[in-house]
């Protein structure tokens, strides 16, 4: 059987979108691999490699990639691929507040 896969967040420390990124995951009970791209270069080069750019905070969950987003940006692309945000851990009618 194949491992669930775990999302993960890059963040840097110190960013408020990243601060407010972690209490949402939190909220909803998904949990996240928390990398921060200041203490580890790799976490940096991966990130960049994945999403094209070097601002946080930077979602990867498989194929799926959200970079440098606010909660609300979050929520409007899961909102477009029910599939992903049921696979994260949100319910299909998840209530956002």
């Amino acid at each position: 059987m194949k491992d669930k896969l775990r999302p993960i967040l890059y963040i840097k420390p110190g960013c408020p979108w990243c601060r407010e990124a972690m209490a949402f995951f939190s909220q909803h009970g998904v949990e996240v691999n928390v990398r921060d791209v200041h203490a580890n270069k790799q976490n940096m080069q991966r990130m960049i490699e994945v999403s094209g750019q070097s601002l946080t905070p930077t979602l990867e969950f498989g194929e799926f990639i959200v970079a440098d987003f606010s909660v609300d940006e979050l929520i409007s692309e899961l909102e477009q691929v029910p599939e992903i945000k049921r696979d994260l851990g949100f319910g299909d009618t998840e209530d956002w507040n």
